[in-house]
């Protein structure tokens, strides 16, 4: 009996303790350095519906992706998901403010909360996914690393490219794709060459310093679009060799944002998968009887309007629709530009990778 109050005592004082460092750390919350348990850093979803609008973590310097048109409006693929979500959310795909980050402040910018949502052509990995305080969502673009070399080079393979110099991006996980590539191939990189952005890159390359190129391929197809004197001085190789599944991530922990975010997403590919556009979504919206595009517009059924419980409005996909697009829209406006083809990323009836649960 004597030990087992011992024991309780101790319980008891181990739980006051716990409790004690509980309020420093919830006072403190603002020295966090981005390592531990980051959850508590993001926004939740009530509080970014009470603030009106998101702020988005992008860029504006990656064609087809986030970049500044020739009229300075924002533009890409990534950029058009932040409008989408912020459909969902608002009502209002402009109810956005676009927080351009460098490649190496991504995880540190979402886990201090200077941003809400990550879409920034940012892979998903096991080690960020469990290292970088990120909930990483559903994929929206399947991609793969590449090589771009000079269009007179003799390079037609990695295999041609022992001892060659490669520039890439610092802080990603190009470099050990590159490595592991080489080592596969049987041939050794020469230098690996990190730079901080993809204009320096550019620079270093159009120098002499670098033999090759190594980044994403729909990054490297955007770069080679708008390369100096044309896009015809420089190829992509054929190979390509790792797995770069892109798409939006949330800070650990905030559950409800991440899930409203994650259908947003859903909604532009359930669209295309039901054959509905922007240009035709009032027009299904009015007609239709099949009860499964009704409930996925929000529309009055026997019983009521279907809530998901997402925390988002009835009608959240089609606001999605309407002001943005369903996906085969969002992909033909800003990645066939590029020059690439649906591939994987055409919806699974058609062979590919896209993919929306039921909403039901």
């Amino acid at each position: 009996m004597k030990q087992f109050g011992k024991r309780a005592a101790l319980v008891a004082l181990m739980a006051a303790l716990a409790i004690g460092v509980a309020a420093c750390g919830d006072d403190d919350d603002s020295s966090s350095d981005g390592g531990g348990d980051t959850a508590s850093a993001g926004a939740s979803l009530q509080s970014i519906l009470d603030n009106g609008s998101f702020k988005c973590g992008t860029r504006d310097d990656l064609a087809g992706f986030a970049a500044l048109d020739a009229s300075g409006e924002r533009a890409g693929f990534d950029t058009e998901y932040c409008r989408a979500i912020a459909a969902a959310l608002f009502g209002d795909s402009e109810a956005v403010e676009f927080v351009d980050l460098q490649t190496a402040d991504r995880f540190t910018a979402l886990q201090s909360g200077e941003v809400d949502v990550l879409v920034r052509n940012t892979t998903w990995t096991g080690s960020r996914d469990g290292g970088e305080g990120a909930n990483f969502l559903a994929t929206t673009f399947y991609d793969g690393q590449g090589m771009l070399v000079s269009a007179d080079s003799d390079f037609q393979s990695l295999k041609d490219m022992d001892g060659a110099t490669i520039c890439l991006t610092e802080g990603t996980t190009t470099q050990l794709n590159l490595e592991d590539a080489f080592t596969n191939a049987g041939v050794n990189v020469g230098e690996a060459l990190p730079f901080a952005d993809p204009e320096l890159i550019q620079e270093a390359y159009n120098a002499g310093r670098c033999d090759g190129w190594t980044a994403d391929r729909s990054a490297l197809a955007g770069f080679r679009t708008n390369w100096p004197g044309g896009p015809e001085n420089v190829r992509i190789l054929d190979e390509t060799f790792s797995k770069e599944p892109l798409g939006p991530a949330v800070s650990d922990g905030n559950d409800d944002l991440a899930q409203a975010v994650e259908w947003a997403v859903f909604a532009t590919m359930q669209a295309e998968e039901f054959g509905i556009t922007s240009a035709n979504v009032d027009q299904i919206r009015d007609t239709s009887e099949d009860p499964n595009i009704r409930r996925f517009l929000g529309l009055e059924e026997e019983g009521g309007t279907f809530d998901p419980g997402l925390g988002l409005p009835a009608d959240f996909n089609y606001q999605v629709i309407k002001q943005v697009g369903n996906y085969g829209e969002i992909f033909e406006r800003n990645i066939t530009p590029l020059g690439l083809e649906r591939g994987v990323n055409a919806l699974w009836t058609d062979g590919g990778l896209i993919y929306a649960p039921p909403y039901r």
